[in-house]
C-alpha cells in the first residue's frame, strides 16, 4: 500500500470511527423529565419459574399504555457482584414516571392497572412500592 493510500485510508477510518461513536452517544433533550418515581418490586412465588417471570413481565409491559405513564421499565435481577447492601432476592421490578402525583393516583385506579392486577397477582409472593419526587 502507498503512503498516501495509507492515509487516505487511516484519514476514512478514522472518521467512520468518530462517526460510529457520535452515533452511539445517548441523545440529550432539554426536555423536562417527569418528578414522580413509581418503583415496585415484585418477589414471585415460584421464583425458579422463567414462565412465570415472562407472564408477570409481559403483564407489567401492558402498564405502558395508561395515559398518564410517561415511561416505563421493567426489568430482572442483574449479575452484580452480592455486596451487603445489594438486594437480590426479589425477581421482576417496573420503574414508572409519572408527571405528577395526580397521574400516579389516576394509574392506580385505571382498568388496565385493575386487569394486570387480576391476571397477574396469583404470579407473586410479595410486593414493595416505592414512590419518589424529584428534588
Amino acid at each position: 500500500m502507498t503512503k498516501s493510500n495509507r492515509r487516505k485510508f487511516l484519514g476514512t477510518a478514522a472518521a467512520l470511527c468518530a462517526g460510529t461513536a457520535a452515533a452511539a452517544m445517548p441523545v440529550t433533550s432539554s426536555a423536562k423529565k417527569p418528578p414522580m418515581a413509581h418503583h415496585v418490586f415484585f418477589w414471585l412465588k415460584n421464583p425458579g419459574s422463567k414462565e412465570d417471570r415472562d407472564a408477570l413481565v409481559a403483564g407489567v409491559k401492558s402498564l405502558s399504555k395508561i395515559p398518564t405513564v410517561r415511561d416505563l421499565r421493567v426489568g430482572i435481577v442483574a449479575g452484580t457482584e452480592q455486596r451487603g447492601v445489594v438486594d437480590g432476592s426479589w425477581g421482576v421490578s417496573e420503574l414508572i414516571f409519572f408527571d405528577d402525583l395526580a397521574g400516579e393516583a389516576a394509574y392506580q385506579v385505571h382498568p388496565i392497572h385493575q386487569e394486570f392486577i387480576k391476571k397477574c397477582s396469583h404470579l407473586w409472593d410479595k410486593v414493595i412500592v416505592y414512590d419518589a419526587m424529584e428534588v
